[in-house]
């Protein structure tokens, strides 16, 4: 019997995630902050709007050509559809889970929540400044980390002054926490 006939069972979600993309907690949202959610927005509609209609131009044109077997504009061309396609599903289900918080809610708060830039010290007395953002901003090169990290679970719902226990393979680790701030809302 021909495969496209049989149906195999529904698609794993996770089958669009892109190399390195961490899945979504079960049973949780995708919280974004606003800058997040407008970012994957914009790519959702550059993929839609530009990129995806450029590459079908290409691919039309390529198949008018004749044979495809050994035509690379229509054998590549397809590839990069396949890829954006996928990527338009992935960003798709994205914004379908989104949570939009806006970390400015609370601005002059002393407490860790989503949003939150904290700066900590371990015992060493070496400092960390960390962001806490959603998993499709995290960065930690720029020092954006996800909500779902250790680091961010462990800080969560802490107070400046309070010292928290951060669980790591080399053992536990003491942060004290020195600064929570949030951005001021905008008016």
């Amino acid at each position: 019997m021909n495969k496209a006939f049989v149906k195999e069972g529904e698609q794993d979600d996770d089958d669009d995630l892109p190399p390195g993309a961490p899945p979504i907690p079960p049973g949780s949202k995708n919280y974004l902050t606003p800058a997040g959610y407008q970012r994957i927005k914009d790519e959702l509609l550059q993929l839609i709007d530009v990129e995806r209609p450029e590459v079908v131009k290409v691919v039309h044109w390529a198949a008018s050509n004749g044979d495809r077997s050994e035509n690379g504009d229509y054998i590549y061309g397809k590839r990069r559809l396949r890829e954006i396609d996928r990527r338009i599903r992935f960003l798709t289900k994205r914004m379908d889970l989104a949570e939009v918080v806006d970390p400015s809610i609370h601005h002059g708060n002393d407490q860790v929540f989503f949003g939150a830039t904290v700066t900590y010290a371990k015992r060493d007395g070496e400092e960390h400044t960390i962001t806490i953002v959603g998993i499709d901003e995290f960065d930690p090169l720029k020092g954006k980390v996800s909500w779902i990290s250790p680091v961010a679970r462990t800080l969560t719902k802490a107070r400046e002054g309070d010292t928290v226990l951060l669980h790591t393979p080399n053992g536990a680790e003491e942060l004290e926490i020195l600064e929570v701030s949030y951005p001021a809302p905008a008016p």
